[in-house]
């Protein structure tokens, strides 16, 4: 096993209290037959969770629940958070060293990490662009808890980054007439570049098999009970972290027979549970990246060391789908 540390201990970013965030330096555990050391290369900042963390919207009751893998401190603040990285193996077993993976890791230059933690990128997959993994990862999990089948009427209301990959993958399924509904219009050249049909808000479909909201809007949730088929399927994907969300469930809930279902990454989905392991699906979910068409998926890009500056703006704009972080 090679040890090639860095001279300089590794930077992170902290969240020290709502609203404000601030670099601090890093200590380093010693490398043991387990683990590996990683350089970053590329991140991504995943602008609904880090949101709610950054603007401490976590409930207490969810501490445990939403921890991320190297998370430290708490959401009461100050905390280290993020989960989304690709860099370059470091130090390790010299098969290793040089390969691009991806680790779920809150934001740092350089860190220790367990073996089973960190994934191969596979070859047809660029590093840059891995960093969607957790994205895609979410986006499978949203699709197997749907139960979408060839030939479904599927409506997908939030054009963000997981609405879009999940909007994506439903096309993808042979025969579904899927489509993807925001009040945004930008997302539209998107969508359309992805081959997602699009929808504004007052043109969204009736009697669909299978509706997903991904918007975390209240008013998006309500407008899906509207369009939803008799017994047809509604996925709720958001996360609303504190927020209560008023729901209709008068008018057509019972007559028509809906069901309302939440999807969360952190469980995989039931029927699969059995089989399918943490790794195997992301492993699957970056497979599904080869797709060059998906670049178009990152709003913009920042320089790690201005991401201290720049993170509460980023995390602030409407407009933010993946911002990339450059390392």
């Amino acid at each position: 096993m090679k040890h090639n540390y860095p001279d300089k201990s590794p930077r992170a970013l902290w969240i020290e209290r709502q609203g404000i965030c601030a670099f601090r330096t890093e200590e380093l555990p010693a490398l043991d037959s387990d683990s590996l050391l990683v350089q970053a290369r590329f991140g991504s900042i995943s602008r609904g969770t880090e949101a709610l963390v950054f603007n401490g919207k976590v409930p207490t009751s969810e501490y445990q629940n939403m921890a991320c893998p190297y998370q430290k401190g708490s959401f009461a603040f100050p905390v280290k958070y993020g989960y989304s990285i690709v860099g370059d193996i470091q130090a390790g077993p010299e098969e290793l060293l040089g390969h691009a993976v991806f680790c779920l890791h809150p934001h740092q230059t350089h860190f220790v990490a367990k073996r089973t933690d960190l994934h191969l990128v596979p070859a047809g997959v660029p590093p840059q662009r891995a960093v969607l993994a957790a994205n895609m990862e979410t986006a499978l999990n949203i699709i197997w808890d749907a139960g979408i089948l060839p030939g479904d009427r599927v409506a997908i209301f939030g054009g963000g980054v997981v609405g879009l990959l999940t909007a994506y993958l439903a096309t993808g399924i042979i025969g579904t007439e899927t489509v993807l509904i925001d009040i945004n219009a930008d997302r539209r050249e998107i969508a359309t570049r992805l081959a997602i049909a699009f929808a504004a808000p007052e043109d969204t479909p009736r009697d669909c098999d299978v509706v997903i909201n991904a918007s975390a809007s209240s008013a998006a949730l309500n407008q899906a009970l509207e369009c939803a088929g008799y017994e047809g399927r509604i996925i709720e994907a958001s996360w609303h972290g504190d927020k209560k969300v008023e729901i209709n469930l008068g008018r057509q809930f019972h007559s028509k027979r809906l069901s309302l279902t939440s999807s969360q990454v952190g469980g995989i989905s039931n029927g699969r549970r059995s089989r399918w392991t943490f790794a195997r699906r992301l492993n699957a979910a970056m497979s599904l990246l080869a797709d060059d068409r998906l670049d178009g998926l990152f709003s913009g890009e920042t320089s790690f060391d201005m991401l201290d500056q720049d993170y509460g703006r980023i995390i602030a704009s409407p407009d933010t789908l993946c911002h990339r972080i450059i390392y």
